[in-house]
């Protein structure tokens, strides 16, 4: 157009030419400045509505953790990190945005935002960042780390918050084919008009606010999903009762319950009483059988649920019955008794009184109710006759046969040690002789009435009583470092049953020191 010779006509007709491509030039910038307003808008309601929502959740979360602290506690701190970590990040950009739009007195004249010098100046110096540009771009990178930190590298959020909040070189998409990756923040925000950057930090808000949201959402969802998985629930027999005689047909169901260790009611009301022994998601009963019959237990387990008691009755049964064919009788320390204690005994027939059950043998006593000792004398065994009638009249009678053994070998010991025990020869000339059954069933005290020292080199002194007497000591004060002084041929006796004679006790050895 401008080559040539042209006419006054002519360049009139390009000069309007010209004109014209400009005014479309500046219509159709201002239908996208406005068309960035209204989006900045739209956004902008979007963050009102969807922070409602989440704050909705955290309140039923919160709720959620005082009824039930174990289950729901942990997820609440960690809700209430993502919440202070997001409300931050979410302020900063509000009073940039604020810092924006401080000298434009309308702020929906969006036709009016087409200048890009605010964040030109304040995010970048020549090919440097100001030291708010960098600032910014830290902020991103903190709350996206934190976030991270906060759920786990192995959260499913990872990638999403990564990809929403990344802030790595970008490489623009060219006709040319060039890859050449440019800084994000210059790509982003340098050159731009101030509404589409004001867009930009909104939907950076948005971002923040649905992050909120989907994790928030996972987390309450994901606990009640939990609870209500197969996984948490096991079979359950329910039995028409808990007793059977042999060639009852066995009838009752299969059922499905859930068992949560960390569940925790508000109250329990047992047999119309208030009942306070729940643990690790379960009532504990304990409870007393009572007589023959058939019993029943019933109840309330009441949950907080949205603020309210939910209350889950529960109820069963049970038969204190039983038609044995035999006595059950236990001997309490082992399948023999002692000749020379008073052995304890278990007499029971299972659905009989024990004041109904009879048992009778030598040497036997009853104690209280089922408790019995027995103190055999001769012979190798013996023999208990039980009896007694069940419920139904039926007598049931059984003898039950033990084997009688001797109270073995006791052995002499010196400050409780047996064996070969080294000790000064000061010191057991002072030290008191004793006696024990050291591998013996029974605590038996043993009472030394006298025994033998025979010192290296000096004749056997015998001693009456336990501990040395002069004889022994002056034998004892010729022994030399090494020696060993044999004590042999003790006497001794069972403290209170002296008429009882213990077989021979077998000797300690005392090897002098110094």
């Amino acid at each position: 157009m401008a080559g040539g010779k042209m006419s006054a006509r002519q360049k009139m007709i390009n000069l309007m030419y010209l004109v014209f491509i400009a005014m479309l030039a500046m219509n159709m910038s201002k239908e996208v400045l406005s068309a960035f307003g209204f989006m900045n808008e739209k956004l902008t309601e979007n963050n009102i509505s969807t922070t409602v929502k989440n704050n909705d959740a955290y309140t039923n979360l919160a709720t959620k953790a005082s009824e039930q602290a174990a289950k729901f506690g942990p997820l609440k701190i960690q809700a209430d990190k993502i919440k202070k970590a997001s409300s931050d990040f979410y302020t900063y950009l509000e009073d940039l945005k604020i810092k924006m739009t401080a000298d434009i007195e309308d702020k929906t004249d969006y036709e009016s935002m087409d200048k890009t010098a605010f964040l030109d100046e304040y995010f970048f110096k020549g090919d440097k960042y100001t030291k708010e540009g960098q600032d910014f771009i830290d902020r991103i990178n903190g709350y996206r780390n934190n976030l991270i930190t906060i759920l786990g590298n192995d959260s499913k959020f990872a990638n999403v918050i990564n990809k929403r909040f990344s802030t790595d070189p970008v490489v623009p998409k060219k006709k040319d084919g060039s890859k050449k990756p440019r800084p994000w923040l210059d790509y982003r925000y340098k050159g731009f008009p101030l509404v589409a950057s004001l867009t930009n930090l909104t939907q950076m808000q948005a971002d923040i606010k649905n992050t909120e949201s989907d994790i928030v959402t996972d987390l309450l969802g994901g606990q009640l999903e939990s609870e209500v998985s197969m996984t948490n629930y096991n079979g359950i027999v329910k039995l028409e009762k808990n007793a059977f005689y042999p060639g009852d047909e066995v009838v009752g169901t299969v059922v499905l319950g859930r068992e949560d260790p960390s569940l925790k009611p508000s109250r329990v009301v047992l047999d119309g009483k208030p009942y306070d022994n729940f643990k690790e998601g379960a009532v504990n009963l304990n409870l007393r059988a009572g007589n023959v019959g058939d019993k029943q237990i019933k109840g309330t387990i009441y949950f907080m649920e949205n603020g309210e008691e939910v209350p889950v009755p529960f109820s069963t049964s049970y038969s204190v019955i039983s038609k044995p064919n035999s006595a059950v009788v236990s001997a309490d320390k082992m399948n023999v008794v002692y000749r020379g204690v008073q052995n304890p005994l278990t007499i029971s027939i299972p659905g009989v009184p024990a004041n109904l059950v009879k048992a009778s043998a030598p040497g036997l006593r009853q104690v209280k109710g089922s408790s019995y000792t027995i103190s055999p004398k001769g012979g190798n065994e013996v023999t208990i006759n039980v009896s007694g009638k069940l419920q139904d009249g039926t007598p049931i009678k059984t003898p039950k046969t033990f084997r009688i053994k001797d109270i073995p070998a006791a052995m002499a010991s010196a400050r409780g040690q047996y064996g070969i025990v080294p000790m000064p020869k000061t010191s057991l000339g002072r030290t008191p002789i004793g006696a024990g059954l050291p591998d013996f069933v029974f605590d038996l005290k043993l009472k030394v009435n006298s025994f033998k020292v025979k010192v290296p080199g000096q004749v056997t002194v015998l001693v009456n009583g336990t501990v040395f007497n002069a004889r022994a000591k002056k034998a004892l004060s010729k022994a030399k470092r090494g020696d060993v002084v044999t004590i042999f041929d003790v006497n001794a006796s069972i403290v209170g049953n002296s008429s009882y004679k213990l077989k021979k006790v077998l000797p300690v050895s005392i090897q002098i020191t110094n």
